[in-house]
């Protein structure tokens, strides 16, 4: 079994910034790419970074230049740092990461961006 677990979601004002953390556990060999989706109410959901086990991210549009993906590789760990948050960023954002054959997914953490 492998487990992915969030953390780091909250209420954060408009401008703010804040840092999600995703660690894999469990009878996973080896990780290819880990990242976060994120799904907003009423909405799909849709992809915000990825990151390769070398280091090659790939963003969403709508948060390049604003969030920042990275990973610690020993660790089995992503992390997303958000920055000048906005209230469209809120949504439920879902790490995951990829065996080679299969996405294992957390349960989501959630993140408002509200005043």
């Amino acid at each position: 079994q492998v487990q992915v677990v969030e953390s780091g979601g909250g209420l954060v004002q408009p401008g703010g910034a804040l840092r999600l953390s995703c660690a894999a556990s469990g009878s996973i060999f080896s990780i290819n790419h880990m990242g976060w989706y994120r799904q907003a109410p009423g909405k799909e959901r849709e992809l915000v970074a990825s990151i390769t086990s070398r280091g090659n991210t790939n963003y969403a549009d709508s948060v390049k230049d604003r969030f920042t993906i990275s990973r610690d590789n020993a660790k089995n760990t992503v992390y997303l740092q958000m920055a000048s948050l906005k209230p469209e960023d809120t949504a439920v954002y879902y790490c995951y990461c990829n065996d080679f054959v299969l996405n294992y997914w957390g349960e989501g953490t959630l993140v408002t961006v509200s005043s």
